[in-house]
């Protein structure tokens, strides 16, 4: 995908075309902004639907439709997502997490994070001053089917100070020790240098 885009219409029944491997690509994919997906298909039964919305579609269109009602559809896709946009930023002092772009900012500055930091660092600054453990971040993060093991939350929580330690924000990221992590600003009750 080139440029930026707000929305894809996929036909899922295109020949020679595997619907499904473009919808994983564009919810892989770093994109300048979160890009909506609607289905199109012939396929018209409750579990075709219930498949397409899991893969990652935010609407299904049945075959036969008239014009207007995907125009009503898209229109309704889009006021959705602009919504959400508007309570997407999480900021503390000049650190800067905005979910419209999926991009974090230091000071101005663009920081390089891996998907799962950036997931890491949206939830405990979602939840600032709350210490979590290693089996609460896990399932938060990693979610609750994943196969990886505690040690991977220490890895990563290493690897997410390494990337904020370049604008000063390290510490933002603290140790509580026998209980897990928190995200903590230095006027958050209680903050310490890890």
């Amino acid at each position: 995908m080139h440029g930026v885009h707000d929305l894809v219409i996929i036909d899922w029944n295109i020949p020679s075309l595997a619907a499904l491997d473009v919808i994983q690509s564009v919810r892989r994919a770093r994109l300048p902004q979160t890009v909506r997906l609607i289905i199109l298909s012939a396929l018209s039964d409750e579990q075709d639907v219930v498949t397409g919305l899991n893969l990652g579609a935010d609407d299904y269109i049945a075959k036969p439709f008239s014009l207007r009602e995907v125009v009503a559809r898209v229109r309704s896709v889009l006021r959705a997502h602009q919504r959400g946009d508007s309570r997407s930023a999480l900021i503390c002092d000049e650190l800067v997490l905005d979910g419209s772009t999926n991009r974090v900012t230091a000071q101005g500055r663009l920081l390089n994070l891996r998907e799962v930091e950036y997931r890491l660092l949206e939830f405990l600054m979602s939840h600032p001053g709350s210490t979590f453990n290693r089996t609460q971040l896990l399932a938060q993060v990693w979610g609750c089917d994943s196969e990886v093991d505690e040690r991977t939350v220490d890895v990563n929580v290493q690897r997410l100070r390494k990337v904020l330690a370049k604008p000063g924000y390290e510490a933002y990221i603290q140790t509580v020790r026998g209980f897990g992590y928190r995200f903590a600003a230095p006027n958050t009750p209680g903050w310490n240098e890890p």
